[in-house]
């Protein structure tokens, strides 16, 4: 197991020497923020980044992420020439050393929340989500905590419209067919390629999910066998679908499992939740059995402690602040450590 830390580059309030001063962190997670969407990564600027970390002693292996066109999603004739462009930046990140890309092929969106500074009784606050509240949102008019300045109102209805007639089926036939594209590059480059779950993991806005349970891995892995096929096991997204087991599937699914988001959810009703610090008590998801099952099988992935809240005053990014990913950092550690030693 390496521990990492996500960090947004250079623009990030959060400086690499902060980072490296938590114990037992290896490196960090990041990316090129400033390249459209499906243009190819420079090698300069993945340079930049690397030696940044060098400087800092951290390693850059692992890359979070190298976000997929919409364009590939929904099997647009554009998609050939935009997975060779993907192909061609797995390449060229392989040249500085990294291991692992973590993206995901979620339609539109990616994480969705309702609500990113709930306030816990003990001061803190956290990311949220209230399915309720999400629904009576008009999906011609959307305006989402996150996501209001991502498109503007045509964009994103233009958006929804392109993604109308596709189902579950096509939009997993459409993901199969960019990593059979892309996996001669893995190969090449040594990069394992980490699809993160949705999250939640359930459809939303009309817009098909396709990566939410065991039954989605088992499938995943069938259809694209290639060992560089692996996924991101994301207990908050995961764990928000109260139909996953997530210590069994940590346990069944290790060997594939390239990169862990480990972090913690307070459940409310069927489909609500709050994200809360990374223990086991402070929440329903049991974080202890989840690494025991991760240990158990042979992990030797990259783990992060995913979204912490914002506490002792710190007004971070919603869900990225220093502090309490720290906290979830070493409690991490001693989880591992006690579990391996065990």
């Amino acid at each position: 197991m390496k521990m990492t830390f996500r960090w947004y580059g250079e623009k990030d309030s959060i400086p690499l020497n902060y980072i490296k001063q938590i114990p037992n962190m290896s490196g960090v997670v990041t990316a090129v923020y400033d390249v459209p969407v499906g243009e190819v990564w420079s090698e300069d600027k993945i340079a930049r980044l690397h030696q940044l970390c060098r400087e800092a002693d951290l390693e850059m292996e692992v890359i979070e992420s190298v976000p997929v066109h919409e364009d590939i999603k929904l099997g647009k004739p554009s998609r050939d020439r935009l997975i060779a462009n993907y192909a061609q930046t797995i390449r060229n990140l392989g040249k500085f050393g990294v291991k692992c890309i973590c993206y995901n092929f979620m339609p539109v969106f990616d994480w969705l929340r309702t609500n990113l500074k709930t306030e816990a009784a003990d001061g803190s606050n956290s990311l949220s989500y209230n399915h309720e509240e999400l629904m009576r949102l008009d999906p011609k008019n959307l305006h989402l905590p996150g996501w209001d300045e991502s498109y503007s109102t045509d964009e994103l209805n233009s958006l929804l419209e392109s993604y109308s007639g596709i189902s579950h089926e096509q939009l997993f036939e459409n993901l199969v067919y960019f990593l059979n594209g892309i996996m001669p590059a893995c190969d090449e480059a040594g990069i394992n390629m980490a699809i993160h779950p949705d999250d939640p993991p359930w459809d939303m806005f009309g817009l098909p999910r396709i990566i939410t349970s065991a039954e989605s891995y088992d499938k995943l892995f069938s259809a694209v066998p290639n060992p560089h096929n692996g996924v991101t096991f994301c207990t908050g997204s995961l764990g928000a679908g109260r139909f996953n087991d997530l210590p069994d599937m940590a346990k069944k699914y290790a060997s594939r499992i390239y990169f862990a988001h480990i972090r913690q959810l307070q459940y409310h009703g069927d489909m609500d939740f709050t994200e809360m610090g990374h223990l086991t008590s402070a929440g329903n998801l049991d974080i202890y059995a989840i690494v025991k099952g991760l240990v158990e099988a042979g992990f030797e992935g990259y783990v992060r402690p995913d979204h912490g809240r914002n506490i002792w005053g710190e007004d971070g990014k919603p869900g990225y602040g220093l502090y309490d990913r720290a906290l979830g950092a070493a409690y991490l550690n001693g989880l591992f450590e006690a579990i391996e030693k065990n």
